[in-house]
Formats: C-alpha cells, structure tokens, sequence
C-alpha cells in the first residue's frame, strides 16, 4: 500500500517487459482525466479530458493536462483510447491532436461523434478513427485491447483492457452498474468476472463515489418524479441537465409527450449533442414532440417544455441568462417550474444557488437534488464497488477519477475485500507494473495548463495570484518625479487606486511618509530607481495593511528628471 510522495524525484528507466502508468491528470480530482501507458518503448493513452474552472481561476476558460513528460515522444503513441463522451474525458483531444494530428482514435460511435463536432468546431481534419463496440478487440503496437459494456450518465460508454507481456491492465472508466438502464445495456459483469478468471495484474477504478455507502439508484427511478413535476405544473417547464444526458432529456420527452406537451432545446451545446445522439439512434423523439426554440412561444404555457443547459451555474448558459433576465427569447414568468436535473459538482455549489435564487426571484418554482430525486449519479458506489472486487480478485489496484478522499476511499473498499497491494497516487506520480507487482518509482513534473481565450498555456499560477488580488484586495499605482540634481521630489506622489479607496483625498495622510522615506533614502546613498520604487511599495504598504486591512497589488513608478 502505498502513497505519493513530494520528495519523488524522477523514475528511472523502465525494467525491460514492465509496464508504467503516468496519470497526467483524474488522481486528485475530479476531471481532466488522461493516463499514458508505457510499454515496450511505446505509449496508450486512456482519455484526454478538461477540468472546468472554479471561482480561483479568475479569467481561465478550461485546464487541460499537461502535455509535457509525453511532448517529446507524442512519436512513440500508438493510440488515443476514448472511454466516454463526458468533456472530462474527451475535451482537451484537440489540443493534444494539434501537437500531433494523426494520433489514431479509438471509441463507440457517439463518443466519436461527439468529438467529431468538436474537432469541427478546432478547426481540425479528422484523423483516423476505430469506431469499437463492446466485445471487440485491437490490437496498437504491444497493446491488445478488449472493450467492455459499461453504464454511466451518458450512452456507450467502456472499460478497457489492456493486455501485455507484463500483465493486464483493465480501466473501468467512468461507469456504474444500474441493473434496470433505460437503454437496456448492463454493465458487464460477465465480462469482468471472465477477466478476472484470467488475471487483472492492475485495476484502474472510478473513485468518483467511493464515500457513498450502498448502490447508486437506478435512472428510472427518477421518472416518476419528473413525471410528477409534468402533472403538477400548470404552465411552462424548464429542465435543465447536462448537454451530454441523453438518458435525461429521453425521460423529458417521454414525459412531455405523455403531458401534451412540445419541447424545444435551448444551449448550442445542447442543440448539437441531441442532434447526433438522435441521428445515431440513442435518442428517440416522439412524434410531433419536438420543435424549434423560436417556434415554441406561439404555444400556450402550459404545452412548452424548454431543456437547456446550465445546470451546474455557469455564467455564459442558457439557464444562467435566463436567471438574469438576459436571455434573447426566454424570459421567467410567474409560475414557471425550473428542473434541475443534474448533481452538484463539488465547486459549482454557489454559482448554482446563484442562479436557483435568480429564477425564484422572478416567481419560478425551482425543483432541484436538494428537494426532489431529480438526479441519480452516474458513478458506482461503494457497494458496487465492493461487488466489483469481489468479481474480478485484481492482484493490484490503483483507484482513479477522484479527489483524494475520494481515492483513499476507495482504498479501504479494495483492501477490505483483500486485494493485496492497493497503490494510491496523484497526477504526474509514476507507478510501474513488474514482475506482477504495482509500486510508486518517481514523478513527472506535470502542472495545470490554463487555457484562456485563445492562449493556451500562457496563464501561469503567478498571474492567477495577480488576478485573484487584483479582484479581491484591489490595486493602487503611485507615481513619483525626483529632481536628477538636487535629488529631492519635485512632483507627486501621485496615488490612483481601484478596488477598494476610488477617492484619491484618502492618500493625503501618507504622501508625506512616502516623501520622507526617498529623502532617507536617497541621503543613504541610494539612488537606484528600482530600490527607491521599493521603498514607496513598502511605506504605502505597510500603511494600506495598517489602515484598511488589504494587501493590494502595487505598482510604484519612480521617475528621475
């Protein structure tokens, strides 16, 4: 049993028939989920996912993995294996295919389609694409590969195994094991029992919901809830889910058909993913159910159903707008009911209440998870973990897709069950399989990659910090003249400040301090423009800390004349 480190330094070369595991990101939190494997000279990745940014990533758009310990040897991938459609999974492909454009891609059908679009939207030319089904098996360079039926809050989801000379690797990704799916299609167990009857040497898991006790419920059983929504709901319906729930927006459809009603999408995200699942065949639309958005408010309220995005707050959705009375079409009235049919995303909690508090504002009845079982996980708990265990006996186990209490968690689950060696590491913590054991060797260097409007990777932790304090401390600039030859001060200071003094009559007691201290300091003999700019940061700092309590950001500017 094992754990990460911060002293690791570097791993050094891989035994000859080993197999490595880098995670680039997942272990640790919840998203951006990539992991390379190493063997033979060559690599898998097993997804390339983003992490969406909290309220501390002021400006950054979405995090990606980063890319570095595999930059140099993106030559050496022999596959992009794609578990799910999730955008924790797939979103950051197409910043690793601008790195290198032909890495070949591996998914199901819609987890393909929906990257498609993606690439679309990057401006990217397809690249090669193995569109797989459960059952089948390919085999990329020292890599045979078995894909596995497993269920998750979107269709067509796999786990993956990964047979090589030094042992099996199977990734579950991101699944749960609902025995009553509304596609019909299981988790197979049969599958992962047959594995186990052949020897999982390592167990990649989702940790995701490893804290909760029991079984995840079944998505049916949110039916009847939505269903009872529709029945007492006299005028318009707002449902808002992720723009990847087909499931969800399914049970919405069957409802709204079932009630009268017509249901239009609103969110681009939400318009395109609907479209391809349709097309595909994983979602069916009832005669005469669904209409154009621009269409629907010629119906009467008590006929329109609206499925939008938002559910998890963001500022730019569909569901946001509309709480801000700023959206171009939909407006809230009096007596609207809003569904939020989705979990909360740990982080997101106040953006959501925000947005909650900004419908019932305008007299919407707002039904959400904290009032109504209008969200099921779409992650295994602990009892569905403890049962997979059990089935497949791995040698070693190496929980992912999680935060660290998370993970540990789900340690205790595998332990209990009695697999021998349980290891539990973070993002860019090396762990290589030899001779059938699992152990922590070293450490990639590997950061948060900021994208931020068009730039990717230019925003460091540094100028988050600056922003952070510019929007929470604020900001004051001071300009000061020195006469060259007397070196006395002949202009200024001058002090501008944003953030939290707007009124420049505020600064009039610490001039003279600031004055005082240059003529010290300059008596003493220092002359440096850069040292007399630390002085003032220093005297005006101490009096701003002192007098209001803030720790702003200073920019002194000494000029000599």
């Amino acid at each position: 049993m094992s754990h990460p480190h911060p002293e690791l330094q570097a791993p050094p070369a891989l035994p000859e028939g080993g197999l490595r595991v880098i995670p680039l990101g997942g272990l640790g939190e919840v998203g951006r989920n990539m992991t390379v494997f190493e063997h033979a000279g060559r690599l898998l990745i097993v997804d390339c996912g983003v992490l969406f940014p909290e309220d501390h990533h002021p400006g950054v758009d979405l995090i990606l993995p980063d890319f570095g310990p595999i930059r140099d040897r993106l030559d050496q991938v022999e596959a992009l294996v794609l578990t799910h459609g999730h955008e924790d999974h797939i979103g950051a492909t197409p910043y690793l295919l601008r790195e290198r454009g032909d890495i070949p891609l591996v998914g199901s059908e819609l987890t393909l389609a929906l990257l498609d679009s993606k690439l679309r939207e990057h401006r990217l030319k397809e690249t090669v694409h193995h569109r797989v089904k459960e059952g089948d098996r390919l085999t990329f360079g020292p890599f045979e590969l078995e894909f596995v039926a497993v269920n998750h809050s979107i269709p067509d989801a796999l786990a993956v195994a990964i047979r090589t000379s030094a042992g099996m690797v199977l990734h579950t990704g991101d699944f749960k094991m609902d025995q009553l799916p509304l596609d019909g299609r299981i988790t197979d167990l049969r599958a992962f029992a047959r594995l186990g009857e052949e020897g999982v040497d390592l167990f990649l898991t989702d940790s995701t919901n490893a804290e909760t006790p029991g079984f995840t419920p079944a998505e049916k059983s949110i039916t009847p809830v939505i269903d009872r929504v529709f029945r007492e709901s006299s005028q318009r319906i707002i449902v808002a889910c992720f723009a990847s729930h087909v499931h969800r927006v399914q049970q919405v459809l069957d409802a709204a058909y079932a009630h009268g009603r017509q249901v239009a999408y609103v969110g681009r995200s939400m318009v395109r993913n609907m479209a391809i699942a349709r097309d595909l065949g994983y979602l069916t639309v009832p005669p005469g159910t669904l209409v154009d958005a621009k269409d629907l408010a010629g119906l009467p309220p008590e006929r329109q159903v609206l499925v939008s995005t938002g559910s998890q707050g963001e500022p730019m959705s569909a569901l946001s707008r509309i709480a801000q009375r700023n959206h171009n079409f939909v407006h809230i009235e009096e007596g609207d009911t809003v569904l939020l049919a989705s979990s909360l995303i740990p982080g997101n909690e106040n953006a959501v209440y925000r947005v909650i508090n900004g419908l019932a504002r305008w007299g919407a009845r707002v039904v959400h998870k904290g009032n109504a079982l209008v969200h099921v996980s779409g992650h295994a708990s602990a009892g569905e973990l403890l049962y997979c265990y059990n089935i497949v006996r791995p040698r070693n186990v190496l929980p992912v897709h999680g935060e660290m209490r998370h993970m540990l968690a789900n340690r205790d689950l595998a332990l209990a069950t009695g697999v021998p060696n349980v290891v539990v590491a973070e993002d860019g913590v090396v762990v290589d399989l030899v001779d059938g054991v699992a152990s922590i060797t070293g450490k990639v260097d590997c950061g948060y990659v900021f994208v931020d409007g068009s730039s990717v990777g230019g925003i460091t932790e540094s100028d988050l910090k600056d922003r952070r304090i510019l929007g929470e401390e604020g900001f004051i600039s001071v300009i000061v003249v020195i006469d060259s030859v007397s070196g006395k001060v002949s202009a200024g200071p001058e002090i501008h400040a944003r953030g939290f003094v707007e009124d420049g009559a505020g600064f009039e007691e610490i001039k003279q301090p600031i004055i005082e201290a240059l003529d010290r300091a300059i008596a003493e003999g220092n002359t440096d423009t850069y040292q007399l700019q630390q002085t003032v940061r220093r005297v005006i700092g101490r009096w701003v800390s002192g007098t209001h309590r803030r720790r702003p950001m200073i920019i002194p500017v000494v000029i000599e004349s």
